[in-house]
């Protein structure tokens, strides 16, 4: 094969520029720390470090979330902790209350103080979050969740609950809606209630309530009608009768699967009212308990029915710590998956960092044994080039 010497220089010059630029290359690797320093030194393994930086940012933003709704979860936890002493407070109020010893005045005093509880109450379940947000009002954070018009307490929030990313396929709520906490908790024992009638001129109290048969009461408005001071009928809203018997002093009346005590005196013509229980509000069952308390007593029939009011409130007032226990139980879960999913979020970007530190990270000790051979490869090629540039066949004439 026959070698031109213009073929013979280009082909020299061509060898020593790319020792040059392979030399350039391996100099950068060296500088920056990194294999690649463009997507066509390897274009696979670019595409898998792309992927693994887009995961890091995902896993560093799910802990970003976490860490919001860590707070939030917090913060509701404390706020249901102070309603929880709210509640308990009022609770030991009205037992203090329901004593005979209490006279109109002190009671009075008592259903003072239940009011600033009842204030207490009510800033509570207006607070905000550290972005000025509400915190029970669901889905409108904008919102007070909570306001009184007139003499009702109503919900101006949603039943929503704000779902927050905390890791792949992992999503937790950073509140519960006011209107759970609040509002929708039953009265009496959760399955009915049972309340005197206004009318009522004897002393009869309603004692405590239990559902004996759960699968033998049907829900419904019943009245337990006395004929007279010991004989009774049980009628259902259509006024059929379901049930009768007697009764006599501190004993049950059952009927359908559930059963209330009743003590005093019972008068003709009292009727007792037993329906399933409706959703009550905390802040109307203290204002009633306020304003029962209030309410200066004569005799034993108004008595009877201030300490029918007390002991119904009691009970709710149980059912509303329950309440709060359960959220504060579910608020708890919700906070130990957030600290599990944030190790786990951990332990997967340390997996992830590890195989892109085997894909971008350079091995030092390589490139500079590389960048001694390509220096030495060039050393020849330039002594090489030399030399042959300064062959003439005149040298040989």
């Amino acid at each position: 094969m026959r070698v031109s010497t213009m073929g013979s220089y280009l082909s020299g010059l061509s060898l020593m520029q790319r020792m040059q630029s392979a030399i350039d290359h391996t100099q950068k690797q060296i500088s920056t720390g990194q294999t690649l320093l463009s997507p066509s030194d390897d274009p696979i393994a670019a595409t898998r470090a792309l992927e693994l930086r887009e995961a890091l940012a995902g896993l560093a933003q799910f802990d970003r979330n976490a860490v919001v709704a860590k707070n939030r979860l917090s913060q509701e936890d404390s706020s249901l902790s102070s309603v929880n002493n709210v509640l308990q407070r009022v609770r030991e109020l009205a037992l203090q209350a329901n004593n005979a010893t209490q006279s109109n005045e002190t009671r009075s005093l008592i259903a003072v103080e239940m009011r600033e509880h009842l204030d207490q109450l009510m800033q509570i379940a207006n607070q905000t979050d550290g972005n000025g947000r509400y915190l029970f009002a669901g889905n409108q954070q904008d919102v007070a969740p909570v306001a009184k018009v007139g003499g009702t307490y109503n919900y101006n929030g949603d039943q929503g609950q704000r779902m927050i990313a905390i890791g792949p396929g992992r999503l937790v709520a950073d509140s519960d809606a006011g209107d759970a906490v609040f509002f929708r908790i039953r009265s009496g024992n959760g399955d009915f209630v049972a309340a005197p009638d206004a009318t009522n001129s004897g002393s009869g109290i309603i004692g405590t309530a239990s559902t004996v048969d759960p699968s033998a009461w049907v829900p419904g408005t019943y009245s337990v009608e006395f004929i007279d001071a010991t004989n009774f009928e049980v009628r259902d809203s259509l006024g059929v009768n379901v049930a009768s018997g007697s009764h006599n002093d501190g004993e049950q009346i059952e009927f359908l699967g559930v059963a209330f005590e009743l003590n005093g005196d019972i008068a003709p013509g009292d009727r007792f009212i037993v329906q399933a229980s409706p959703y009550q509000d905390m802040f109307s069952s203290i204002d009633k308990l306020a304003t029962a308390l209030a309410m200066p007593v004569a005799g034993d029939t108004a008595s009877a029915a201030q300490t029918n009011v007390i002991n119904a409130e009691l009970r709710y007032i149980d059912q509303a710590i329950g309440n709060v226990l359960d959220i504060r139980t579910q608020v708890g879960s919700r906070l130990a998956g957030i600290e599990s999913q944030v190790d786990s979020n951990a332990s997967q970007a340390l997996i992830s960092n590890e195989v892109l530190a085997g894909i971008e990270d350079l091995d030092y000790a390589e490139a500079l044994s590389r960048l001694s051979q390509q220096m030495t490869t060039l050393e020849a090629a330039q002594k090489s080039f030399v030399a042959t540039q300064q062959l003439s066949l005149f040298d040989y004439l």
